[in-house]
């Protein structure tokens, strides 16, 4: 049904009561749906992510290294047991002659060793091992801290194209209504075909920009989901908009220097360059032990007995043989490297390439660093310049058209005016709402960096 005025009094309260029906059931439907914070997303993504797991998984395995690397200090014990059965000639272990018999015969050995000195290679080992684990706990957090990032990125997507819904159909509300006023006026012959035609130009253009913020906006819930490896089709949660005291906070300025200081001490990727950089100077260190003698210290036990199956034999009882042939030994044993290929010294060369390697990584990444803090701090500064201005177009463009609206309502405007009027007050507000939202993110890409938590 069409419903038209002339009185722009009634036709401001039948908009606020259309929009006011819009709001109650959004509030209605968002009851039904979850309530999902920015902090309340990390936490989700943090808990469902599948590299974390995996990222989990390398510290485990690192710290099995570790505690292999201690164990092997440790001495060796080994058992051993042999036992066979002889046919035709062979060579009896009681009378130690070569008989023609069937005969069985068995042994057993107890034996142990311990590195005396390796060239602290095992000691090395242990100490570039404690390293490693440190550094799998901090390519963990990077990975945590990597997926925050793309979890803040989406979530602002979510909320912007939230808000961007919500103002293409109000705009589109408005172009429906100017429709239908345009209709109800050709009918009475105060209005043109033409207007008419601008009119529902107007209304499709705005029909479109609700579907492709709601085509955008499902696009972004989905990114969101798959951080938080929840599988949805729909939206089955609500996100938290942020307040005017969070675009207060937003504007504060920042010292590049400052920022940098405070980020190389909680970064995670710096800290993983540097302990990457000190595992593989202990790597010199590991290489090097193979170029030193080796001395480790051996003992061992041991006893045989044997039984000759033919039914005329004498065979010894079992616990004499072991005991008769009872036997010990100790061993020092002295290993020293002249020549094996130069391989050695070829290992310990890549390790310091290796470790030189690392250094350049390390100074790589703090500049990089550097000049991701001064990129976003520019960023920042930038975004709220363009909000200040945006806000100011935005409250100009509307204080235009509501004058150009009482204008028109009274006939003193033509259609194509009004039109236009509209179509700067609605790219005003875009405008206005994408600099809010780049403003927020900004900022909390700077708390990022300083590794505070970030919500709003």
């Amino acid at each position: 049904m069409k419903m038209f005025t002339n009185n722009s009094l009634l036709s401001k309260y039948t908009f606020a009561a259309a929009i006011g029906f819009l709001s109650l059931g959004f509030s209605v439907s968002a009851q039904a749906q979850e309530t999902l914070t920015i902090q309340q997303a990390i936490e989700r993504m943090l808990q469902n992510n599948l590299n974390i797991k995996r990222a989990v998984l390398s510290v485990s395995s690192a710290a099995v290294d570790l505690q292999q690397s201690k164990a092997a200090l440790y001495p060796s014990l080994n058992a051993s047991a042999d036992n066979s059965l002889s046919f035709g000639r062979g060579l009896n272990s009681t009378t130690f002659q070569v008989v023609n018999q069937k005969f069985y015969q068995g042994s057993g050995t107890l034996s142990t060793s311990v590195d005396v000195f390796g060239g602290l290679s095992k000691i090395n080992q242990i100490r570039q091992n404690k390293i490693l684990l440190d550094a799998g706990n901090s390519n963990l957090d990077k990975v945590k801290n990597d997926l925050i990032l793309q979890v803040v990125t989406s979530y602002f997507q979510v909320v912007f194209n939230v808000e961007l819904l919500k103002a293409s159909k109000e705009q589109l509300l408005v172009a429906q209504q100017t429709e239908e006023r345009e209709e109800a006026l050709m009918d009475a012959g105060n209005k043109t075909v033409a207007d008419v035609s601008q009119a529902k130009a107007q209304a499709a253009t705005a029909e479109l920009n609700v579907t492709n913020a709601q085509n955008q906006l499902t696009i972004s819930y989905l990114t969101l989901s798959q951080l938080m490896e929840m599988r949805t089709d729909t939206n089955e949660y609500n996100v938290v908009a942020p307040t005017v005291q969070d675009i207060a906070m937003a504007q504060k300025v920042f010292n590049v220097n400052d920022v940098f200081n405070s980020a190389m001490s909680v970064f995670p990727d710096v800290k993983l360059a540097g302990l990457n950089r000190q595992a593989a100077e202990k790597g010199i260190a590991v290489a090097r032990g193979a170029l030193t003698p080796k001395i480790s210290f051996g003992a061992n036990l041991g006893s045989s007995y044997s039984y000759l199956l033919a039914a005329e034999s004498q065979n010894q009882h079992f616990f004499d043989q072991v005991s008769s042939r009872f036997n010990q030994g100790i061993g020092l044993n002295l290993q020293i490297p002249i020549f094996n290929g130069l391989q050695a010294r070829s290992n310990v060369k890549r390790a310091k390439i290796n470790y030189e390697d690392y250094k350049l990584q390390e100074n790589l990444t703090k500049n990089n660093l550097y000049k991701v803090i001064a990129q976003a701090i520019a960023d920042l500064r930038a975004a709220d310049s363009r909000y200040s201005s945006t806000l100011n177009t935005f409250n100009a463009q509307k204080d235009a058209f509501n004058v150009i609206e009482q204008r028109y309502n009274v006939g003193l405007v033509n259609s194509l005016d009004y039109n236009t009027s509209r179509t700067n007050r609605n790219k005003a507000e875009t405008d206005f709402i994408q600099a809010k939202y780049d403003l927020l993110f900004r900022s909390k890409v700077i708390d990022y960096y300083l590794g505070r938590q970030i919500n709003f």
